[in-house]
């Protein structure tokens, strides 16, 4: 896999085919982040996804434009981060799943009140506690500041990205639009032994 920048993903491509190109790209947020190692797609067409009943005012920026944040509250407890993918109005977007943490590591620990740094970033909840992400995230461009979006360090190898089925969800839990540096140990939580290779993950519809 080529590194990439921010300027190599195409948020208008369908978001299970950014879903994996994000793995290996440095996310920061005013400074502070890691690398992208996990990440889940979500499609309008999608029963699983928060647009599938169409806009609401609190899913109104999943509908775009694509190339900026959407930001959700989980449970009336944690914020997760995702990025939207597709033409505006269409629906689709990039969780963030997971980070292994590389820059700004002790602004992340007091933001999370632990040292463990495996435990910083692994998982949607915990990443946008550790960037210092809320409310006031939502629909901001990702390619200006307090976002960057970067290639891995050059010494850092090639990752291997695999697929697997999405987490915490009822509906659609099947389909592997689930992906992850494999063997990662920031991953929030390991892959099944079944998980397959990017390159044969399916789309969820004709049309992606």
């Amino acid at each position: 896999m080529s590194r990439r920048t921010l300027a190599d993903i195409d948020f208008l491509a369908p978001s299970h085919e950014v879903a994996p190109r994000l793995i290996g790209l440095v996310l920061l947020v005013d400074g502070v982040g890691g690398r992208i190692v996990e990440t889940e797609a979500y499609d309008r067409e999608d029963p699983a996804s928060h647009s599938f009943g169409g806009p609401t005012p609190r899913n109104a920026a999943m509908f775009g434009p694509p190339g900026r944040a959407y930001v959700y509250r989980s449970y009336g407890i944690h914020w997760c981060l995702n990025f939207v993918c597709r033409e505006e109005g269409h629906g689709a977007g990039v969780l963030i799943r997971a980070l292994a943490p590389t820059a700004g590591l002790e602004r992340m620990r007091a933001r999370r009140g632990l040292d463990e740094i495996r435990l910083l970033c692994a998982g949607p909840g915990r990443v946008a506690q550790a960037l210092g992400i809320d409310a006031g995230f939502n629909g901001k461009r990702l390619d200006r500041r307090p976002f960057a979006l970067l290639a891995a360090p050059d010494d850092h190898p090639e990752v291997v990205v695999e697929a697997g089925p999405r987490i915490g969800i009822s509906k659609a839990a099947d389909v592997p639009w689930r992906f992850g540096e494999k063997g990662s140990p920031f991953l929030s939580k390991p892959f099944p032994r079944r998980a397959r290779p990017v390159s044969t993950a399916p789309g969820l519809t004709r049309d992606g």
